[in-house]
């Protein structure tokens, strides 16, 4: 071999060293996307105090209600989608402003916020389920505590995708065929909201809660709350809507004690 086609020689592996090099690098980025984006967060145990005391627990109840012009909720334009559209005869609402009865709000997440390390909740296997049904998702709003299932199912003849954004890494992205199998997933970590689109259809968006306890609920058609079996001491009452923001209200629960709170958003309370 001259001196030529040895040089040659010597550069064709070293491109194929930095092919291999370049390849190895681009798995390794995406393991770690993967890896972020689509693991299935493990439990959070709630086991590690003791159980409320029932016999001197409080509760807090109350209102959501809206002062004000509510703004028109956006409608849906599926034309883009055909599919999509058939499924639907009239317009449909996007979701992001729900009036509930005699001038209440639906979709608004109410929990508690303080110390509840002391004390033990229950893990649960029932599952809180969102419907993906004529490409849209319902319910709108949902909250979950750390540790226990979240399902989405597809109830569709369209391909779906769930695409969960997580600011703490406990998120996933994941296809969902027509009747595939439902996509179940679990939180170790509070975080509110957590936003979940479909990247094929931009319109479809929901959003979770997850609470590290179990005094939360999401209002309904009712715009009601209630709260129950709370230990007793100070916390932070707090509402959060995904259009007026979040509020909040010091409470002070006393033994036995049942408490009514009124909440009230108003159209300036828009970010």
């Amino acid at each position: 071999m001259n001196l030529g086609d040895h040089v040659r020689g010597l550069e064709s592996l070293s491109r194929v060293g930095a092919i291999v090099i370049l390849s190895l690098s681009l798995v390794g980025c995406g393991n770690r996307q993967s890896s972020a984006e689509n693991s299935d967060n493990p439990p959070a145990a709630h086991s590690g105090g003791k159980p409320v005391d029932a016999s001197t627990a409080g509760s807090v109840t109350g209102t959501i209600r809206f002062d004000g012009v509510l703004p028109r909720m956006k409608t849906i334009n599926m034309m883009e989608a055909p599919n999509c559209a058939k499924m639907h005869a009239t317009p449909v609402s996007a979701g992001n402003v729900a009036p509930g009865d005699n001038g209440t709000l639906q979709n608004v997440v109410v929990y508690l916020q303080g110390d509840f390390s002391a004390y033990s909740f229950p893990q649960t296997d029932s599952r809180v389920n969102i419907r993906q049904e004529g490409c849209i998702y319902s319910p709108h709003v949902v909250a979950v505590m750390t540790g226990d299932p979240l399902e989405v199912t597809n109830a569709d003849s369209v391909t779906h995708n769930i695409n969960a954004m997580s600011r703490l890494r406990q998120g996933w992205n994941e296809t969902q065929l027509p009747g595939g199998a439902p996509i179940v997933r679990r939180f170790a970590r509070e975080e509110i909201p957590m936003t979940v689109k479909c990247n094929m259809h931009p319109w479809m968006r929901f959003y979770v809660a997850v609470l590290s306890h179990p005094y939360f609920q999401v209002t309904g058609q009712d715009g009601q709350f209630a709260l129950r079996n709370v230990p007793t001491g100070n916390y932070t009452l707090t509402a959060w809507h995904e259009q007026f923001g979040t509020k909040r209200q010091s409470i002070a629960i006393q033994p036995k004690q049942e408490q009514t709170v009124f909440i009230t958003y108003t159209d300036k309370d828009r970010p």
